[in-house]
């Protein structure tokens, strides 16, 4: 009875240590952005340029969309806010259409707006404070498997948390919120499927 137990697990651990719940790479970090042009982005209701290597949020509300959806994965990325105060704006996951009456969607958003940065509205415990530098460039990790998600905010744990629902595959979007938000830049922006 002790060596099946004992079998049990050992094998155990061998799930988890094969499932997503530890974020196995399933294919190699690839750059979404190539730093020229926004080949593999649609503009969506917003203008927005290569700039200096980084991403330009020039003008409108709406997206810098992906044109392909991803499931479970690593997200990094680089931000910097150009408004001195009051700056909003953010990163959209997992959504696969955007309302008419909206210009972004219902769901999921790590939050680049002043004051709660790195925040992920939709999820209890998904919330940072203390870990962005206003006025510079600021480095987010985001893992997102299965129901599960994390951030890193410049090289350190902000949170994780659990609870996230359909869709499972969706796009991934920058958030245009120019007019009430102002411009932001992005650069570095690379992603890891995961298994």
């Amino acid at each position: 009875m002790k060596a099946s137990n004992a079998s049990y697990g050992i094998m155990a651990g061998v799930v988890l240590l094969t499932s997503c719940s530890v974020f196995e790479p399933k294919a190699k970090r690839v750059a979404l952005f190539d730093g020229k042009t926004l080949d593999g982005w649609t503009l969506i209701t917003c203008e927005a340029e290569v700039d200096g290597g980084e991403i330009l949020l020039k003008a409108g509300n709406g997206l810098v969309q992906t044109e392909k959806k991803y499931g479970d994965f690593i997200l990094e990325f680089d931000w910097k806010a150009l408004r001195d105060d009051k700056w909003d704006s953010g990163v959209y996951f997992r959504y696969d259409s955007i309302p008419q009456s909206r210009p972004w969607p219902r769901r999921y958003q790590v939050n680049l707006r002043r004051g709660m940065e790195g925040n992920l509205g939709d999820l209890q415990g998904a919330k940072s404070e203390g870990l962005v530098k206003d006025g510079r460039w600021n480095r987010f990790k985001l893992t997102v498997c299965g129901s599960k998600t994390s951030l890193e905010i410049n090289g350190k744990p902000a949170w994780e948390a659990d609870g996230l629902g359909e869709p499972a595959i969706g796009y991934i979007g920058l958030q245009a919120e120019v007019p009430g938000g102002g411009q932001y830049r992005f650069r570095n922006i690379y992603l890891t499927e995961l298994d």
